[in-house]
């Protein structure tokens, strides 16, 4: 679903840099032209957007995630470290500018309303499971007690949007393509998917290492 309402936004391209709403991302702004970004949405709506730039093709994503800027602190050489929150997704319509920074003409995009929302909350806590497992399965071969955040969402957009971002980063492309779907439920279901296919790897290496652990305990 899209809003139809356009607007010029600063942007701020990154290989392999997948942003989701309600998440943050740290930045370190040190190029000069990102500099003079900054300085423009800290003194306008202390907004700007976040795109992938594929690094294999050198192609900008057509769909990215606006960044509010929450914190900022600059150096006595000009660098500045960020903190800023995703918001809402945006469609690239076409570039605006590109001196003395890049803007683009957006529009914002939503996921599409639900027909059925309680199925669609009891997949979100069958993903929420399958997360649970993968994390203490992850932990138990680590020797590591691992544990899942308290605030982790319970709703299932933002559930969605928590899991994409918390993907391993390799899968920047995979994370782009959970980015554009505007379908919750599509986004769920892949999740699962890959989740589900996680956790059944990691519990056949828990058999093996508490096989090979118990057999190391009848040999001593």
């Amino acid at each position: 679903m899209s809003d139809y309402s356009v607007r010029e936004l600063p942007l701020f391209p990154l290989p392999d840099v997948v942003l989701f709403p309600q998440q943050l991302l740290p930045l370190h702004i040190f190029e000069s032209r990102y500099r003079m970004l900054l300085q423009s949405v800290l003194e306008t709506d202390q907004r700007f957007g976040i795109i992938r730039i594929d690094p294999n093709t050198g192609d900008m994503a057509e769909i990215g995630c606006c960044a509010e800027v929450l914190q900022h602190q600059t150096t006595d050489d000009g660098r500045s470290y960020i903190v800023t929150l995703g918001q809402q997704r945006f469609r690239l319509l076409n570039i605006a500018r590109e001196t003395p920074f890049r803007t683009g003409m957006v529009s914002w995009i939503e996921d599409e309303n639900t027909n059925d929302p309680e199925s669609l909350d009891e997949l979100s806590r069958t993903v929420s499971e399958a997360l649970k497992d993968v994390v203490t399965l992850t932990g138990k071969l680590q020797g590591q007690d691992v544990s899942l955040p308290d605030d982790l969402p319970d709703l299932p957009r933002e559930l969605s949007y928590w899991i994409g971002a918390h993907l391993d980063t390799r899968a920047a492309g995979e994370q782009q393509a959970l980015l554009e779907l505007t379908d919750t439920r599509e986004r769920l279901h892949r999740q699962f998917e890959m989740l589900d296919h996680t956790r059944r790897q990691l519990a056949a290496r828990t058999v093996l290492k508490d096989t090979l652990n118990s057999a190391d305990g009848a040999e001593d």
